[in-house]
């Protein structure tokens, strides 16, 4: 290696051992096994990098509100429970990976939660997948130690088509200059999927005339994309950036699933299902518009929005609640709405709370009734609030309507409350003798969700616990009571008694309520009641001689 005063200057042969030595050195390197102690600092962050930074979301199609509309539909006709179960659901192109079948478990339980109208049979026999509770039912099968109940209805179908690329444009254009390149691309892409169910009578095992159901959706993908290249001098320069969007088959398939199941089903109930499926919120736009209005309207506006909806609903005590008071209403009404429970004003929270203020004009296009995003306006409808809570009490005998029943006949009964409270529930018998129902040794605090129906006594459960049965000729009654919060510190001693035990000091459910009102205080208290009539078996005439 020679010198000079100004620079340095490398021989060929020193540049060629300069060489080597960087390639023998970077051999070795590469030999040596390498220390992870050197990177723990770096590995100490990959618990918290594998974690999701999206809060998960409950999953809704444009028919979810449908099945719940379809679900009061039931409880209105007085539709006893029907044992239902179900193939499963193949997609024969081998595209679609998805479980269909337990998508239409979902969406039979949801169309049950108020008006009890259909129980899942959960029985299959997989040879190939095995399980633990497959095994269990096997085994107990065999020694009379499980009995199952035979179906009425199932449901049969299979995804018929998935045709990709129905429709498929491309867009490329480009431009080309001694130091300058352009091009820009869009494509867009359809895929139409089709799926077929039918209902079918388990007794024969034939498929029902007419309850069929076969519709098809859309989902499409496409990508918009620019590239630019230019030459500085002897140096290049490339830029490409682009975007690109797929929608995906899960929330199809759940969507043509659950109409299907409101066709399917309605048709069978002979109940008008169509009305369920001309709700608002069953555009195609309905999400998309609603995410709008809620990005438009920042923090402020969609928080203030949010907190005149729950005091509208009587989730907070006043229009102008404390920040703990509005994350606990929050956190209640996301367990009623069934949401992920957050207690933040997310979309999903938001959307929820203002879906009833939204309709159609004239010329199909969604628009808000009585709210804006204006945080400094009056945000919505002005309406008295509602403070208590919604009790619906309705007898289950098979007979819709009945109010007659004779001695030792039993009585079925449900109910339902509007939010999540604490349900009280009491009998008085023919001679006004009350004993409490609710709460008893299997629910101790009486603490019911909203829009699901207590069953009293659960007569889908093989130890329901108690049953109600007709006494002495006579008028008998039972009155359910709900609060927001626990009131068995509250209530007078006579009234903490175990529960079907007759209560001391009540005259009668009237004068009942009256005492829970009290330990309420000024909390909400809702309350229904219902009443039957039992009368004497009529006597047969005397066999006479022939």
């Amino acid at each position: 290696m020679a010198s000079s005063k100004n620079k340095i200057l490398f021989k060929p042969n020193d540049l060629k051992n300069f060489i080597t030595f960087l390639s023998t050195a970077a051999f070795l390197v590469g030999c040596a096994p390498l220390d992870p102690i050197k990177n723990a600092e770096y590995h100490a962050k990959a618990t918290e990098i594998n974690r999701p930074v999206v809060r998960p979301t409950r999953s809704l199609s444009s028919f979810s509100d449908s099945l719940m509309c379809m679900d009061h539909l039931f409880r209105e006709t007085g539709m006893g429970t029907v044992l239902i179960t179900s193939k499963s659901i193949p997609d024969y192109s081998g595209r679609i990976a998805v479980a269909t079948k337990e998508m239409v478990v979902t969406a039979l339980s949801q169309m049950s939660r108020v008006s009890n109208a259909f129980r899942f049979v959960d029985y299959e026999v997989n040879i190939a997948q095995q399980d633990t509770v497959q095994n269990l039912t096997t085994l107990l099968l065999n020694n009379n130690q499980i009995r199952l109940q035979r179906p009425a209805l199932y449901v049969s179908g299979a995804v018929a088509f998935v045709d990709q690329q129905v429709t498929n444009n491309n867009f490329d254009i480009g431009t080309s200059a001694s130091r300058l390149e352009t091009g820009i691309n869009q494509n867009k892409r359809s895929t139409v999927i089709g799926l077929e169910m039918h209902l079918g009578d388990f007794r024969s095992r034939t498929i029902i005339p007419g309850l069929d159901s076969a519709n098809e959706i859309v989902i499409g993908s496409g990508g918009q994309g620019l590239d630019l290249a230019g030459r500085i001098g002897n140096y290049g320069v490339q830029f490409n950036v682009g975007r690109e969007y797929t929608q995906g088959s899960g929330p199809a398939i759940r969507t043509l699933v659950e109409l299907a199941m409101v066709e399917l089903l309605g048709k069978w109930a002979r109940v008008p299902y169509w009305q369920c499926l001309t709700l608002e919120q069953n555009h195609p736009e309905f999400i998309r518009q609603m995410r709008e209005w809620f990005e438009d309207a920042g923090d402020a506006g969609r928080n203030q929005l949010v907190q005149r909806s729950l005091w509208r609903r009587g989730y907070l005590p006043t229009p102008s609640p404390s920040e703990h008071e509005v994350r606990n209403a929050l956190m209640k009404f996301q367990t009623d709405e069934r949401l992920i429970v957050t207690g933040i004003v997310d979309f999903s929270t938001y959307e929820r709370a203002l879906r009833n203020f939204v309709t159609l004009t004239p010329e199909g296009k969604l628009q808000r009734i009585g709210w804006n995003t204006n945080p400094d306006a009056e945000q919505v409808a002005q309406s008295s609030p509602s403070q208590s809570i919604d009790v619906d009490m309705q007898i289950e005998n098979l007979m819709a309507g009945r109010e007659s029943f004779t001695p030792g006949e039993q009585v079925f009964i449900s109910a339902t409350v509007s939010r999540t409270s604490y349900l009280y529930c009491y009998m008085e018998n023919a001679n006004q003798q009350l004993i409490r129902l609710l709460p008893n040794a299997t629910n101790n605090s009486g603490w019911v969700p909203a829009n699901q129906a207590i069953r009293i006594p659960d007569w889908m459960s093989p130890t329901p616990g108690f049953v109600i049965d007709a006494g002495i000729p006579g008028r008998e009654r039972v009155g359910c009571f709900a609060s927001d919060t626990d009131l068995n510190q509250h209530l007078p001693a006579h009234l903490q008694t175990q529960a079907f035990k007759p209560l001391q000091g009540v005259a009668s459910l009237e004068d009942l309520g009256e005492q829970l009102r009290q330990a309420a205080g000024s909390k909400a208290l809702g309350q229904q009641s219902l009443q039957w009539q039992v009368t004497a078996p009529p006597v047969a005439a005397p066999a006479t001689r022939p």
